[in-house]
């Protein structure tokens, strides 16, 4: 994962914790994973695009 270990992984959410607060961390990591997912979705489709167009 991008060459991340875990202390790095751990500084960088205590980092997040001071920065936004306990409150807003599970509301970022919603809107991380949705636009994760929509990335996915978006990927996917375009290969699929891709691959119908291609002539065989």
């Amino acid at each position: 994962m991008l060459g991340l270990g875990l202390p790095e992984i751990m500084l960088i959410l205590v980092i997040a914790l001071v920065i936004f607060g306990p409150g807003k961390l599970p509301e970022i990591g919603k809107a991380f994973g949705r636009s994760i997912k929509e990335f996915k979705q978006a990927t996917s489709e375009a290969a699929d695009v891709i691959m119908k167009d291609s002539p065989k």
